[in-house]
């Protein structure tokens, strides 16, 4: 009864799912694998005392940042350069900027430092000015910024002075200097009442370090993958129980095989069989033809003559 499993149409969708299911459990496994991480990396934060409250440390000895070095206070030396102001940051709720310096240290490269927050908007604001000469910083270190990260402005089209990203990648068409590929905001005001009127920016958690939104996509993606590959299955189960019903009524007559021309398989119609049957009625019809046949075959004379 299941021979039909061997023909080519079914060894087309008997590879399929073979190839089908072990890929579903795989890229399932895998998301699994991914939120497993995240939940591990999330448990591991929670264990380390908070990064602010552990001791300064050269801003060499920090880099590259990652998710340990993300958020310990960095210290670098320099003096104040160029000025950004960064627009459409939200802090307590209220939308406002950034207003970000390049510390230009000592080895020639710069440091973009966070120096607080002002509400309102970046376009003709007034910001307190940075100190000036060598100055000596202690900042949260942070990792540069991307598309993703919150309240970015990859748009571009930004008015001159004005910031959309902090990062090296973008900030490296704006000056003519080497930038850290790391920034860091200053925990407190600036000494000296110059950003008095500006708020701190709080450091942010490292990237895949909590369980935010998309640790829970990747459950998410780890269900349905599982729910794909026991869909294949039971549709392939499905086709070769119809198939097995078919072939089964077959067997038993119940319905007639499809002959060569799709009828029945006891043989084909000949034109005697398609003939309509001659009845009363069909018979007035033949009569009805022969006479219009006759009259047809007259004259004009001899149809007037009869």
């Amino acid at each position: 009864m299941y021979r039909f499993l061997l023909t080519p149409r079914w060894w087309g969708i008997n590879l399929f799912v073979v190839l089908a299911i072990p890929f579903c459990v795989f890229m399932g496994t895998w998301q699994l694998g991914r939120f497993e991480d995240r939940v591990q990396s999330h448990e591991q934060a929670e264990k380390q005392p908070d990064p602010s409250t552990r001791a300064a440390k050269p801003l060499d000895e920090l880099l590259p940042v990652d998710k340990v070095t993300s958020g310990r206070p960095a210290m670098a030396t320099g003096t104040y350069g160029d000025q950004f102001l960064v627009p459409g940051r939200e802090l307590d709720d209220r939308q406002g900027f950034y207003v970000l310096n390049l510390l230009r240290t000592e080895g020639g490269k710069a440091l973009p430092v966070v120096r607080g927050w002002l509400p309102g908007t970046a376009s003709g604001a007034r910001v307190p000015a940075a100190p000036q000469g060598v100055v000596t910083v202690t900042g949260d270190l942070q990792a540069s910024e991307n598309i993703h990260s919150d309240g970015v402005d990859a748009r571009g089209g930004l008015p001159e002075g004005q910031l959309g990203m902090i990062s090296a990648a973008a900030l490296v068409n704006l000056v003519d200097y080497d930038v850290y590929d790391a920034w860091v905001t200053l925990p407190e005001a600036e000494a000296g009442g110059t950003g008095g009127a500006m708020k701190p920016v709080p450091a942010a958690a490292p990237a895949g370090s909590g369980l935010d939104l998309k640790a829970f996509q990747n459950l998410g993606y780890t269900g349905e993958w599982f729910v794909f590959a026991g869909f294949v299955l039971f549709m392939w189960f499905r086709l070769v129980r119809r198939e097995a019903e078919a072939v089964r009524d077959v067997a038993l007559g119940l319905v007639p095989e499809a002959g060569p021309a799709g009828g029945p398989a006891g043989g084909e119609a000949g034109p005697e069989d398609s003939r309509p049957e001659a009845g009363p009625e069909g018979a007035g019809a033949s009569e009805g033809e022969a006479a219009a046949q006759d009259l047809a075959g007259k004259t004009p004379e001899t149809a007037q003559g009869s």
